[in-house]
């Protein structure tokens, strides 16, 4: 059972080491920082971590607000660990998911976070129900009034928070739809994405499509990557998905390059399920031949 620490305070100007002392203290083997504020759930060393822990592995933080400022992302952490095998654990509270009582306690803390989404289910449809009965009707007045200027400003809004979504989300996505799109189908490129960031929320095709067309609609993206991807050999497509997997990790060992094409049910030219580190070599060094990876990249058993 390894006990990995994660560290976190909200500005590069505060210091972690006290929390550090207290992690290694508690015999936490490695200690992952982070600087972002706690009422961010986004954060992507926290999200790198949760990824990377197995079975037994136990996240470990000196107290909750550490790691969550709200008791739905602690529920929603704990969740994610737990469907890994792995646990958590708060120096500072009694929450420890490796023990009996820890259990209980967040059997506690759950059912008291469904009671206050049940208190404000009720408070709300109460208000809402008192304001009907002074005729008060609650929204955005132009926009129940279809006033043609009050839709468009929401429309603006709608598509600028879009759009800052997909930009802050772009070092996942757009690296390959712009070296595959549109020689690849959508559905090869959504599982090289999804293979690489294995952390991040899955893509799907339509949602992958969308994207790459509001990129378009902007400029940041050539619309060729929108047209129809041609008829291709199955040789091709597995050579274009060995080579992105290897430029984008090249000190991926062969063995591991085998592990990601199994677990993206890839199968081998052959029609099986697992790949041989011979064969994922072969194919390697003909994505190199046909130009699709740098001649510099080597390989690793």
């Amino acid at each position: 059972m390894a006990l990995v620490g994660y560290a976190r305070v909200s500005t590069d100007s505060q210091d972690t080491a006290g929390q550090r002392r207290e992690l290694r203290a508690a015999g936490c083997t490695e200690i992952h920082e982070e600087f972002a504020s706690g009422a961010a759930r986004a954060r992507p060393v926290l999200a790198k971590l949760a990824a990377s822990l197995g079975g037994g592995d136990v996240l470990v933080v000196v107290r909750i607000d550490r790691l969550a400022r709200s008791l739905s992302h602690l529920l929603e952490v704990i969740e994610t660990l737990e469907a890994k095998g792995a646990h958590f654990r708060s120096l500072g509270d009694p929450i420890d998911t490796t023990s009996p009582q820890g259990k209980f306690t967040l059997q506690i803390l759950g059912a008291t976070a469904e009671f206050e989404r049940a208190l404000i289910r009720e408070r709300t449809l109460a208000g809402l129900a008192s304001a009907r009965e002074e005729g008060r009707i609650g929204g955005n007045p132009g926009l129940r009034d279809r006033d043609p200027e009050a839709i468009a400003k929401v429309r603006r809004a709608r598509d600028r928070s879009y759009f800052d979504k997909l930009n802050g989300e772009a070092q996942h996505w757009l690296p390959a739809v712009r070296q595959f799109r549109p020689r690849l189908p959508w559905e090869d490129v959504v599982r090289i994405i999804n293979s690489r960031h294995p952390g991040a929320k899955p893509w799907t095709v339509e949602r992958l499509r969308r994207a790459a067309r509001r990129f378009v609609k902007d400029g940041l993206l050539d619309r060729a990557v929108l047209d129809r991807a041609p008829p291709a050999q199955k040789d091709d497509r597995i050579l274009a998905i060995i080579a992105s997997i290897k430029s984008s990790a090249p000190d991926i060992t062969l063995k591991e390059v085998a592990a990601r094409l199994e677990a993206m049910r890839e199968p081998t030219p052959r029609g099986r399920a697992k790949w041989a580190t011979s064969s994922v070599a072969h194919l390697l060094e003909r994505a190199r031949q046909a130009g699709l990876m740098d001649e510099d990249i080597g390989d690793r058993d």
